[in-house]
C-alpha cells in the first residue's frame, strides 16, 4: 500500500509542464547565441535579472518554490506569476546536456532569472512525436523558464511531509469500515453489501430494456460524501441546492456505451443488469471508486460515495 500512497503524493506535486532530469553544473560560460544570455560549456542558455547570493541554493532533492513562466519559443504554455507554489524538483542525473536542472543548480532564493534549452536537445531525448506541432528541428527553438525562486522545500521537509502523508492515509483507510457502517446503521439501510463491499438500494424498479455491455444509456446521477456533501450531480435542482451550481454547465443526463467509458468500478456493476426507469442508490467503498487517489480537491484518498443514480434510457 505505501507504494501506491507515495506514488499518489508524488503526483499531487504541480511541476511546470516538462520536467528533465538535473545535469552537473558547470562553471565556465561562452557567449550564447541567444541574444542577452549566456551560456555553459553544456549548451544551457542564461540570464538573471535578478541575484541575491546570499540565499539559499537548492540541492539534488530538494523542491523550488515560486513563480515560474515556461514557453516553448514564444507558446506559453505555464504561468503561475502572482500564485507561487511548488514549481520544480533537482534531480540527480542528467537527461542531457544543458538540460533545465542545470540552472536550478545556478540559483539562490532570491534569484530571478532565465533559461533558455535547445529544443533539438529536448526532441532528441523525448522523441519527435512527443514534441509541439510547431517544432522545427534545426531551427534554434528554446523551451523558456523564467524562474523567480522564492523558497526551497528540502528533500528532507519533503520526506517528513512524505510520512506524516503516509500516516494520514493509513489513518483513513483503517477507519473507512467503521464510517460506513455507522452510515449504514444511521440511514436504517437493510440492503446487504456484495462480495466487493458494493451496496445497491433499488428505490424504484424498471420496467424497460436492462443495462448490459455495448448498450447507450443515458442516466441523471447525484453524487456524494458520508458527511453529505454533494461533489457532482447532473441534475440542476441537486446542484443549486448542494451549492455546487454552475451556470457554465449543461445540466443533462449522462448518456453513454457501457463498457466505452471509464467510470468507476462500483458504479458500472452498480447499475449493470437494472432496468430503464430504474431509481438506485450505491454507497460504494472507495476500493470501487477513487482508492487513494481520490479526485481533485472534491473527493480525498479513502473516501465511500454515495450516488443516487436515476437509468433515464437504456438503448
Amino acid at each position: 500500500m505505501n507504494n501506491t500512497i507515495i506514488k499518489t503524493m508524488k503526483n499531487t506535486f504541480k511541476m511546470a509542464a516538462i520536467m528533465l532530469a538535473a545535469a552537473t553544473l558547470l562553471t565556465a560560460c561562452n557567449n550564447s547565441d541567444s541574444k542577452g544570455f549566456k551560456k555553459t560549456d553544456t549548451g544551457l542558455h542564461y540570464k538573471f535579472e535578478k541575484m541575491n547570493k546570499n540565499g539559499e541554493q537548492p540541492q539534488v532533492g530538494d523542491v523550488l518554490v515560486g513563480e515560474l513562466t515556461f514557453k516553448f519559443d514564444t507558446v506559453e504554455i505555464y504561468n503561475n506569476v502572482g500564485k507561487p507554489n511548488r514549481i520544480l524538483m533537482v534531480y540527480e542525473n542528467g537527461a542531457f546536456p544543458g538540460d533545465i536542472n542545470e540552472g536550478l543548480l545556478m540559483m539562490h532564493v532570491g534569484d530571478k532569472a532565465v533559461f533558455a534549452v535547445d529544443a533539438d536537445s529536448v526532441a532528441k531525448y523525448m522523441g519527435p512525436n512527443q514534441m509541439p506541432p510547431y517544432y522545427k528541428e534545426g531551427t534554434g527553438m528554446k523551451l523558456y523558464y523564467e524562474i523567480d525562486l522564492q523558497d526551497i522545500v528540502t528533500k528532507e521537509e519533503l520526506a517528513e511531509e512524505q510520512a506524516n502523508f503516509i500516516e494520514e492515509m493509513q489513518q483513513r483507510q483503517a477507519a473507512e469500515p467503521e464510517a460506513i457502517a455507522k452510515y449504514i446503521k444511521d440511514n436504517n439501510i437493510t440492503a446487504k453489501p456484495n462480495a466487493d463491499g458494493l451496496y445497491k438500494i433499488v428505490r424504484k424498479a424498471g420496467k424497460g430494456a436492462k443495462v448490459a455491455a455495448g448498450k447507450k444509456v443515458a442516466i441523471n446521477y447525484t453524487g456524494r460524501l458520508l458527511d453529505g456533501t454533494m461533489f457532482d450531480s447532473s441534475v440542476e435542482k441537486d446542484a443549486i441546492d448542494g451549492g455546487i451550481y454552475n451556470a457554465q454547465r449543461t445540466y443533462e443526463p449522462l448518456s453513454y456505451v457501457v463498457g466505452q467509458m471509464q467510470l468507476i468500478k462500483g458504479w458500472e456493476d452498480g447499475i449493470m443488469g437494472e432496468a430503464q426507469g430504474s431509481q438506485l442508490t450505491l454507497i460504494i467503498p472507495s476500493e470501487l471508486g477513487y482508492g487513494s487517489r481520490g479526485a481533485g480537491n472534491e473527493i480525498p484518498a479513502f473516501s465511500p460515495l454515495v450516488f443516487d443514480i436515476e437509468i433515464v434510457s437504456v438503448q
